[in-house]
């Protein structure tokens, strides 16, 4: 099994619906996003996926959530933005378009992260 990994970078702000302390209220993270896709094969090249089009793809997304309030964007309307949900929702947004997809992982802090996988 061949496994690769790229990161990004996005700052927002958000606050947690239905949450009792601190993140009730409107605050920002200057999150950090791992995407990890993993393959039992390698292309004609030798590779998983070229790291420059798996970052592209990843950064087109960040984009649409850097510097923007969270609760604004259309999925999170509905669904409470936690690092939970936010990895989840990146993880279904960018399988369309990367199969090999595995898991995304997003950091709200140094210390604190979150993985949705398939």
């Amino acid at each position: 099994m061949y496994q690769i990994k790229v990161e990004g970078y996005f700052s927002s702000a958000h606050n947690l619906r239905g949450y009792k302390g601190k993140c009730e209220d409107l605050h920002g993270h200057n999150w950090k996003v791992v995407l990890e896709v993993r393959s039992l094969t390698l292309d004609s090249v030798g590779m998983v996926i070229d790291f420059k089009v798996l970052k592209a793809q990843l950064f087109k997304l960040l984009e649409t959530l850097d510097h923007k309030y969270l609760n604004r964007i259309p999925y999170f309307l509905k669904v409470n933005p936690t690092s939970e949900n936010i990895a989840k929702y990146l993880f279904v947004t960018l399988k369309t378009s990367i199969p090999q997809l595995y898991a995304v992982t997003v950091w709200e802090s140094e210390n604190s992260s979150a993985t949705y996988c398939k």
